[in-house]
């Protein structure tokens, strides 16, 4: 454990969901930014390569984000800890997944449900469906693992996981839509636009929720064709969405239109394409970097194969993908 392994403070573990100031973040940021420098192999080497010095970085600016990358190549854990859990990334067939060994599969829980309850309210009082073929046909999928918690939380005798019960599910969708409790469907792009044109019916009591991605089953499209597709199908006035991936412990949600919110001990920065060290200002487009300070045992400097922009409001887009980066994760859609 921890607690024991690593001369470190007690109460580093319950740290990151007290966040509650943009000082806090940095504060608490910078403080694992100096461990993970001496106490974590990869990271230490990555910055070894880069022939920078952690005495030299005193802001949250100025931290290096390790490439996603890393994360298929071996484990990315401080010395001393052996993971509770190990999460792997989807991919398509013959593709080098990635895998992240989690210690404290608690703190993930904690992580999702916090921001879950934050964003959407209690999971009790929802009725959660969770259509998610592609992470169910394989194991150690952190958003399974997700689904399953929330789904237990719910209460609901009918709330669960589906792989491909189309049919199954449209009748607890239309049963959902004459109850008092309403209803939120998560699921994988692909497999939400079959339901949509399997079975379209308008959808006044339940959250339609979208996550993943093609997985190779359908040509990839753009997030608003894809909004576009599913609003007209289901009648709804907005398509909600869910931004995690394999390499983080935290999420963020977005309630209509693509635009994200992080709950408060994540942070999303933008990167110049070209340059990985140089910051772009709100509403360009660039590489996006995670900060996760969830992801305590592993590494919370994660620079990812996204494209996106952030807002000034805190909120962010998630645009599309770099040419010839992995298909994997949960957002595959193109720009």
């Amino acid at each position: 454990m921890l607690r024991s392994a690593l001369p470190l403070p007690i109460d580093l573990i319950d740290r990151p969901l007290a966040i509650t100031s943009y000082e806090d973040f940095n504060a608490f940021a910078l403080e694992l930014f100096h461990l993970h420098a001496a106490k974590n192999p990869v990271y230490r080497g990555f910055l070894q390569a880069l022939r920078i010095a952690p005495t030299g970085i005193t802001s949250v600016e100025r931290i290096p984000f390790l490439p996603i990358g890393f994360f298929r190549d071996r484990p990315v854990l401080l010395d001393d800890l052996e993971p509770g859990v190990i999460f792997t990334s989807s991919g398509t067939t013959g593709a080098i997944t990635s895998s992240h060994h989690v210690p404290w599969p608690t703190l993930y829980e904690r992580s999702f449900i916090t921001s879950f309850t934050s964003a959407y309210g209690d999971p009790s009082k929802w009725r959660i469906l969770a259509l998610l073929p592609a992470y169910l046909e394989r194991g150690g999928s952190s958003l399974v693992y997700m689904a399953e918690k929330l789904i237990a939380l719910s209460g609901d005798p009918l709330s669960g996981t589906y792989l491909y019960q189309y049919d199954r599910l449209a009748e607890l969708l239309r049963e959902s839509e004459n109850g008092a409790k309403p209803a939120l469907l998560l699921g994988v792009t692909f497999a939400l636009l079959d339901l949509a044109e399997k079975h379209p019916m308008p959808l006044k009591n339940t959250i339609v929720m979208e996550t993943g991605g093609m997985k190779g089953r359908r040509p990839e499209i753009v997030r608003e064709e894809l909004h576009r597709i599913l609003k007209s199908a289901f009648s709804l006035d907005a398509v909600h969405s869910e931004y995690g991936m394999t390499e983080l412990l935290s999420q963020a949600w977005s309630k209509g239109d693509g635009f994200y919110r992080c709950p408060p001990w994540m942070r999303l920065l933008v990167r110049e394409v070209n340059d990985p060290f140089t910051r772009m200002g709100h509403g360009r487009t660039g590489g996006i970097d995670v900060i996760d300070l969830c992801n305590i045992a592993s590494c919370p400097f994660i620079s990812t194969q996204d494209l996106g922009r952030t807002h000034a409001d805190g909120s962010f887009e998630v645009l599309g993908r770099f040419d010839n980066s992995d298909v994997r994760g949960c957002n595959l859609l193109v720009v």
